[in-house]
């Protein structure tokens, strides 16, 4: 089979890799689309993502949809070309994080496509790839599997309206229109949020989420910054605010337009060490800030909320590249100007 590997900053190759043996609680699936992360853009552009730089050949990859090719002899729900979402995330099931529902804080997580540890975990940039049973969900045959891949992302989103408590009737701020921060905009009005502002630098994106998440307001930080500032009156505007956009400067705009007692949910990955916290701010106004990593059950949720219609992802598909194509989807796809996400075609 083929599959795009990174060997390191620009050096994106297309090459041969082997079928990995098949044990008896694993499926073999057929990796129909891949959705290009910021994480994958990290490793192409840079050869890292924060502190885990690729130390060995990795294919990249973690947004994908397939279907069943085979089953190992303990599967047996399960036939050959049924269609799957696929999820990315391969957690230990035994360690105390995982026994308590937060599965995305395993101590030992398998994730596609990372460098996180060593051997890296290859990614689902590949024609073929196995999976534990637990990582497939099957999906109605007429599933439309470019869609589907948007179930990783979605999911994220999910996890952290989670994390920022209940959200009917609040208002919310979400900085960054990239995929994460669309979906997440998304997701807070489908919990119930009464109004939604979304901020970007870029005009774009904006109209995305005007035109499809159901956002109220947009604002362009780069030339009318003067209009989040409106929103400090009277201590603060926003119940919630979710910082999707891992810039410094987002997080630090955030603390005076969150009302007294509000709460900051931090899931755009940030440079490390670059993000002094205002504490006094934060323990004067008593701000709540907290983090929001991944997913955990939201991801069998994203299925079914792309499955039902209920969260309409399409307007974040931007194009897809053929496999052969991969170097110049990576480069195409950094345009923000011209792009939300791309996907590469592995069929």
């Amino acid at each position: 089979m083929l599959a795009a590997v990174c060997h390191g900053k620009k050096d994106l190759r297309i090459e041969e890799r082997a079928d990995v043996t098949l044990a008896s609680d694993e499926v073999r699936v057929g990796v129909a689309y891949g959705g290009i992360c910021g994480s994958d853009m990290h490793y192409y552009h840079r050869g890292a993502v924060g502190d885990f730089a690729v130390r060995e050949p990795m294919t990249l990859g973690h947004e994908i949809s397939g279907y069943v090719i085979e089953t190992g002899s303990a599967v047996t729900d399960l036939l050959p070309g049924t269609r799957a979402a696929l999820n990315p995330s391969r957690p230990c099931r035994t360690c105390d994080f995982c026994v308590a529902g937060r599965s995305n804080l395993c101590e030992n997580m398998f994730f596609l496509g990372s460098a996180g540890r060593y051997p890296h975990v290859q990614g689902g940039f590949a024609q073929h790839l196995v999976l534990r049973r637990d990582q497939v969900i099957p999906v109605p045959q007429d599933t439309d599997l470019l869609e589907l891949s948007c179930a990783e992302p979605l999911s994220v989103a999910l996890h952290a309206v989670n994390r920022a408590g209940r959200l009917v009737g609040k208002r919310v701020l979400v900085t960054g229109c990239g995929p994460i921060g669309l979906l997440t905009a998304r997701a807070a009005v489908h919990a119930g949020a009464t109004e939604v502002v979304s901020t970007d630098i870029e005009d774009a994106p904006l109209k995305v989420a005007r035109d499809h998440m159901g956002v109220r307001r947009t604002i362009n930080v780069a030339t009318h910054a003067q209009e989040l500032q409106t929103f400090e009156q009277s201590g603060g505007a926003f119940d919630v605010a979710f910082e999707a956009s891992g810039s410094p400067a987002a997080l630090s705009s955030l603390f005076k337009v969150v009302r007294r007692g509000g709460r900051i949910v931090q899931l755009g990955m940030l440079p490390p060490g670059t993000t002094p916290l205002p504490v006094n701010v934060l323990q004067t106004r008593e701000i709540d800030m907290v983090g929001a990593f991944r997913a955990h059950d939201e991801f069998r949720l994203a299925v079914e909320l792309i499955v039902s219609g209920a969260i309409d992802v399409s307007p974040i598909l931007s194009g897809t590249y053929k496999l052969a194509d991969a170097i110049a989807a990576f480069e195409q796809a950094g345009d923000r100007s011209k792009v939300v996400k791309l996907h590469l075609d592995l069929t």
